[in-house]
């Protein structure tokens, strides 16, 4: 059943509605950045690929960090953070490898002044039992104090409980480190959506991921105006990045037709 925009909360000042890169399907590709401004999109989040070239993340180059950044003053755009694909290879939760792509990503996120890295856990990469929690709130804790230093949040997404997350961020302990929300993830894993962002609050979330894939924002079962009541009952500042899928093979057409939605209940 579709939820309608008339149920939404008040305008939610502090929130800009961002895309990622690889739903406009130009995954790590500076032509995203002129894309989302097309659409209307506030920012857009950027992937640091998954294939290592020289034992380095793709975006560990000056030349294309700058081409961002120029691209981003030119179209008036934030980059809205950085997701670490590379995890999905590496996974945090076994490989050393993967701690010094988030130690490698730091220093590149805060070139692009893109203040967020996206730390998924997917797939083989996934969070499953207390051990591997705790492994992962332990490396993190490491990891911290660089993060902090550098004025950026890592993010951990995955599939698990707002209270298991809690725990982890409890074990790190640092404020560097929180919760990326992502409430298709959590729908799918059978969580209460809505009450979970209100538990977490907005100090132990530092961004979302806004989906309902298959189906078009507001059109499938996640409850869309009381996700966007509950961002603005917390006053939750930052960005909400669209990840929708494109049921009608445009892109352009699907984000623009998502974005709106959203806008609609985010503006009241």
């Amino acid at each position: 059943m579709a939820l309608s925009a008339p149920a939404a909360a008040k305008k939610i000042t502090g929130l800009k509605i961002g895309v990622t890169d690889w739903n406009l399907r130009k995954a790590g590709d500076v032509a995203a950045v002129g894309l989302a401004q097309s659409l209307g999109f506030d920012g857009v989040e950027v992937s640091l690929g998954r294939k290592p070239v020289d034992n380095r993340l793709p975006l560990d180059s000056a030349e294309i960090q700058e081409r961002y950044l120029a691209e981003a003053r030119k179209h008036n755009l934030h980059l809205a953070g950085a997701c670490l694909a590379i995890l999905h290879v590496n996974y945090l939760k076994n490989d050393k490898l993967g701690q010094k792509w988030v130690a490698d990503a730091i220093p590149i996120t805060r070139k692009l002044d893109a203040r967020v890295i996206l730390l998924p856990f997917f797939g083989r990469g996934a969070l499953r039992t207390n051990e591997e929690m705790a492994y992962v709130a332990d490396v993190l804790k490491e990891l911290g104090p660089e993060a902090a230093k550098a004025q950026i949040l890592l993010g951990i997404e995955n599939t698990i409980s707002a209270e298991d997350n809690a725990r982890i961020l409890d074990r790190v302990a640092s404020p560097a480190v929180k919760v990326y929300y992502d409430i298709g993830n959590s729908a799918r894993g059978g969580f209460p959506v809505v009450r979970e962002i209100r538990w977490l609050g907005k100090d132990r979330i530092c961004q979302f991921h806004l989906k309902d894939n298959p189906h078009y924002l507001g059109e499938g079962a996640i409850d869309l105006p009381g996700v966007m009541k509950a961002i603005s009952d917390l006053k939750f500042e930052g960005f909400a990045n669209l990840e929708t899928d494109t049921p009608s093979k445009s892109v352009e057409n699907d984000m623009a037709r998502n974005l709106k939605f959203i806008r609609d209940l985010a503006h009241g």
